[in-house]
């Protein structure tokens, strides 16, 4: 196990300016667009870490051929995907899902497997929806096998997606290789994390696909060639979340550069967010600033298509001095870990107020202590105890080196960030 990690305590209102790696949500679909190209593609502001080192491995092992210098990645020709091969998709969403979809298109067997945590994530929905399409599967959680002949079908598929977006994202990415095309009809509940599949229709369209989105719950992708695009990657907005909070908790003021004017990226919702909670957010030539007050106000927010944010939100409503109610977000329950039973867990584990609801949670003002909060492998929710712990003595969390999962390095990042305080 590894050392607990003292969250530092800000000295003071926190001044900093912060420049946050590219976007995982937007380079592995990248990737995942450009292994599926027959013309070489880059992606330049890439982020590299741990889910795009293990995406990135994914296609090697198909035999698409991915070289990296420093957050440049190129993406070379393949004569298709090619079998046996082992995937491990550690515990990322986007690999896991992602990659299935186009791995069918493999000749020749191909088995994935990951972490422990990853074999307990909702699976069934896509394996199912690839079995409709035409494909063999052996398995209905990880780990499973495709068992791949060159090509599918394809055809119209029906799912229900109210677990994660990430299963409509993942048969679109690929939908345009089927021989027949795609078309995604959704039932059930309403898709969390839309702007996640408005984010990945976007990006099919860049690279020439027709997708029709026109009819609600309804996407059709015509079949055909996926077309090479040299990706820009903008920075990763749900990672400079902590850093926008450290301003808002401490009463300080933190800028992050690189902020795009127009983005499909639900990390931008923060903006928003802690203009609700008293904090002051301005948005100029591409850097967004935030400066926090000398107190923080409660929220009653639908969370479901901003559902990533919720550790983030959670911490700060932890610190607030009136109720908070985070609502639609039931489907954090099949994330990295159970986000809602974790951050109900946690908040009282350092002295919080915080209970589980139907389809979220309820915190409410208490006066918090020190602790040990723990991770639960969960990038998102180490991230969460670094900001309780600028503002609480004694908070430390168990394994810090989780957040390496989508932002290498955090640790000196959150030291450099207290090194600017008043």
């Amino acid at each position: 196990m590894p050392q607990p990690w003292s969250a530092p305590v800000a000295p003071g209102p926190v001044s900093a300016t912060v420049t946050i790696p590219g976007s995982k949500s937007l380079t592995n679909r990248a990737l995942v667009l450009a292994a599926l190209s027959t013309r070489p593609s880059t992606l330049t502001g890439a982020l590299i870490s741990r889910d795009s080192d293990l995406m990135i491995a994914a296609w090697h092992a198909l035999g698409v051929p991915m070289t990296v210098e420093g957050t440049t990645i190129t993406v070379g020709t393949n004569d298709g995907f090619h079998g046996p091969a082992e995937i491990d998709c550690g515990l990322a969403g986007t690999v896991m899902r992602f990659v299935p979809p186009a791995a069918v298109l493999a000749d020749g067997q191909v088995r994935f497997d990951g972490d422990p945590r990853a074999r307990e994530r909702p699976m069934g929905t896509i394996l199912e929806a690839l079995r409709a399409l035409g494909a063999v599967v052996e398995g209905d959680a990880l780990p499973f096998t495709l068992v791949g002949t060159g090509g599918i079908a394809g055809g119209t598929v029906t799912i229900d997606a109210s677990a994660s977006s990430q299963f409509v994202s993942g048969l679109l990415l690929s939908g345009a290789r089927y021989d027949k095309g795609l078309t995604i009809h959704h039932v059930g509940k309403p898709v969390p994390s839309m702007p996640h599949i408005d984010m990945t229709v976007e990006m099919v369209r860049a690279a020439g696909v027709a997708v029709d989105d026109e009819e609600p719950n309804t996407w059709r992708i015509e079949p055909g060639p996926v077309g090479a695009v040299d990706w820009v990657i903008e920075p990763d907005l749900s990672n400079a979340t902590p850093f926008l909070a450290a301003a808002a908790v401490t009463g300080g003021e933190v800028t992050v550069t690189g902020w795009p004017s127009k983005t499909t990226q639900p990390g931008d919702a923060i903006r928003d967010i802690l203009a609700q909670m008293g904090a002051e957010v301005t948005l100029v030539d591409g850097s967004l600033t935030v400066r926090g007050s000398d107190k923080l106000s409660g929220v009653d927010i639908d969370m479901r298509d901003v559902g990533e944010l919720t550790p983030t939100v959670a911490a700060l409503a932890a610190l607030a001095d009136s109720p908070s109610v985070l609502r639609g977000i039931a489907h954090l329950r099949g994330h990295e870990t159970d986000r809602l039973a974790a951050l109900a867990a946690e908040i009282t584990t350092v002295g919080g107020d915080a209970t589980e609801t139907e389809d979220g949670l309820a915190i409410r003002p208490a006066k918090l202590h020190g602790g040990l909060w723990r991770a639960y492998a969960d990038h998102r929710m180490a991230t969460a105890g670094a900001i309780i712990g600028l503002v609480v003595p004694g908070v430390s969390v168990d394994d810090i080196a989780t957040t390496a999962k989508t932002l290498p390095d955090f640790p000196a990042m959150w030291a450099d960030l207290l090194g600017g305080a008043r």
